[in-house]
């Protein structure tokens, strides 16, 4: 069995391996600074005392930490790193050549960008194998892992930062639309538990819509729009104060401040 290690145990790090745990293909390893996170964990992985440690019995180790920390904690690990160790960052901002100057060159690394839904096992991963040491073996474990928890999509690094813009950054627009629908309901009289909970109900529902085979969100859209009725005087509203135009406007903003952040 493959083992697999975690150096890094919070939100995002905590949820990949609960989403590996579940498919029970790896021997799961971790070490987290936090007393809190090592034990949150301990139910379905073998916790080590040091990040050294997880290096030295892992085939593949996921480095979830913060991003000003990379460094440091990638130097500290060089030494328990070899040839047949694949690491897998998912470090917003640290690009493949800081990563593999950092942990001295000995291994292949891996970008991996992931979003927020990989909390709930929905998540949507951009996966890089840029690095010429990443073989197909490590390749297609890596894929095969993310793609098992969620939606995998590999990217040349090039396009991390669109990836950052438009899915990186994607919740918070889906959230912000959807606190705009849930307002707009408790201007019009109903709770706001009733107004979050239909517009849950919607957004969850249109999305099932969209994933079926054959699906387009213009036919969708058409389905919803009658001549003359109400949802096409809807529509028209949101044209006039270029909705699709401020969505692309913020995912663009957003992959260019992924850019100046990465400089």
């Amino acid at each position: 069995m493959k083992r697999f290690g975690f150096i890094g145990l919070g939100n995002m790090g905590g949820a990949i391996a609960r989403g590996l745990a579940a498919g029970g293909a790896f021997a799961l390893h971790g070490f987290d600074p936090s007393d809190v996170m090592r034990g949150r964990n301990a139910d379905i992985m073998t916790i080590h005392t040091t990040a050294q440690d997880v290096a030295r019995n892992s085939d593949f180790v996921l480095l979830a930490v913060k991003p000003q920390v990379m460094r440091p904690v990638l130097q500290g690990l060089a030494e328990s790193l070899g040839p047949g160790t694949c690491l897998v960052s998912i470090a917003a901002g640290v690009t493949l050549a800081q990563l593999i100057a950092w942990s001295g060159g000995v291994c292949p690394v891996v970008r991996v960008m992931p979003n927020t839904p990989a909390m709930v096992g929905k998540g949507v991963y951009a996966l890089c194998f840029d690095h010429e040491k990443v073989d197909e073996a490590c390749r297609r474990t890596v894929l095969e892992t993310f793609s098992s928890i969620g939606q995998a999509h590999v990217l040349p690094e090039k396009l991390f930062d669109a990836y950052t813009g438009l899915i990186g950054s994607g919740p918070a627009y889906v959230y912000a639309f959807m606190e705009g629908l849930i307002d707009a309901g408790v201007t019009m009289g109903l709770t706001r538990a009733q107004a979050t909970n239909m517009v849950t109900g919607l957004v969850g529902g249109c999305a099932l819509m969209a994933e079926a085979d054959g699906a387009h969100p213009t036919i969708l859209k058409e389905m919803v729009t009658s001549p003359g009725g109400t949802t096409i005087a809807g529509l028209n509203a949101l044209d006039e104060h270029r909705f699709k135009f401020a969505l692309s406007q913020a995912v663009l903003a957003a992959a260019r401040r992924s850019r100046e952040l990465a400089e």
